[in-house]
């Protein structure tokens, strides 16, 4: 019988490996720089009971993870992860140049050290722009180099039972020894809606404190002018609704010609979310209002619709937990990824 072992590495809150022990494998451990993160994993006794460790990846090369874990090369069914993006992100201004884009290739020693049988990589659209490209290049050829048959695909996580938008690509290895029979998971057809995922949560409290019913189910004060901006859009409107008065002076050149169209938004119920990023505690920074309460959607709805279960635990302030949300791998969507490589493995009819 084939153990599914998984080592969740970047593991962030969890969201990846969480889904990927949805689909069945069996994480023997986190590891994530960012000790909040670590903290959550170990918060939610619930939902994992394996260690989870602050580290870089540095920490775990020249044998340091396979020690860890008490592997050989070659022995560890999976190594998942994801890289941090910001670097590549399209979003991001400034020098081409970021330290964090070195970390994919880290992830690239990683694989080779540990020799998984298949691995997968998470990462914005970016790392195929121009930012990210020879990065991404450079993993590929690296990895085939020792071993892999590599995939690469843009995946929507709405494809996949995700209330949201949001494009990511995916990038699959699996060991020449194994086969090269990888396929992607097909889309459910059926795109969940915010409506469906947050409509049933009560108001939270007007002063700003938790629900009594939902953690983290709270709102943020706004000022009085986000207030008459916010009350100013119906649902799934944006800053292009807004009348000239109340437009930010940095705003007042077309969207079409510098963007950020969905700043000062309202989501629509009847249609996923846009993508839940790091900041989506604001609804300045993107169409992060709620449909119709004269708010910014709580860090709980934000959670849901991202797919963590209703009492999954964050720890950290408000910015801390949005972050960790907000740049999670949704667990539904990783749970689809996971399913995918199992039936893969299953298909070559290796035990």
């Amino acid at each position: 019988m084939t153990r599914y072992t998984c080592i969740d590495s970047f593991c962030g809150a969890g969201g990846l490996g969480f889904g990927l022990q949805q689909a069945g494998f069996e994480i023997l451990l986190s590891f994530d720089i960012d000790p909040l993160c670590i903290e959550t994993i170990n918060k939610n006794k619930k939902y994992f009971d394996h260690p989870a460790i602050t580290a870089d990846i540095a920490d775990m090369l020249n044998g340091e993870l396979l020690n860890r874990c008490n592997l050989k090369r070659g022995e560890l069914f999976l190594l998942a992860g994801g890289p941090p993006c910001q670097g590549f992100s399209i979003q991001r201004r400034g020098s081409d140049i970021d330290a964090r884009n070195e970390l994919v290739l880290k992830y690239g020693k990683l694989i080779d050290e540990v020799f998984p049988k298949y691995f997968v990589m998470e990462n914005v659209t970016g790392i195929a722009g121009k930012r990210g490209k020879t990065i991404l290049q450079q993993l590929i050829e690296d990895v085939e180099q020792i071993g892999y048959n590599v995939h690469v695909k843009l995946l929507d996580a709405q494809d996949f039972g995700v209330p949201q938008r949001r494009r990511r690509y995916i990038v699959i290895g699996q060991r020449n020894d194994i086969g090269d029979n990888y396929e992607y998971p097909k889309s459910t057809g059926m795109h969940r809606t915010v409506r469906e995922v947050i409509g049933y949560l009560p108001e939270p409290p007007q002063d700003g404190t938790d629900h009594p019913d939902y953690s983290l189910h709270r709102r943020d004060l706004l000022s009085a002018r986000n207030l008459e901006r916010i009350r100013a859009i119906k649902e799934g409107q944006g800053r292009d609704d807004l009348p000239d008065e109340l437009l930010a002076n940095c705003h007042k050149i077309d969207s079409s010609v510098i963007g950020f169209r969905s700043v000062y938004g309202r989501m629509a119920w009847d249609d996923v979310s846009p993508t839940i990023t790091a900041r989506f505690d604001s609804f300045t920074r993107g169409k992060f209002g709620h449909p119709t309460q004269d708010r910014s959607i709580s860090l709980r709805e934000g959670a849901l619709l991202q797919t963590f279960p209703i009492d999954f635990q964050f720890v950290g302030n408000k910015v801390d937990v949005a972050r960790q949300i907000g740049n999670a791998v949704p667990p539904m969507m990783a749970e689809h990824i996971g399913r995918s490589i199992i039936e893969s493995y299953e298909r070559t009819g290796e035990e």
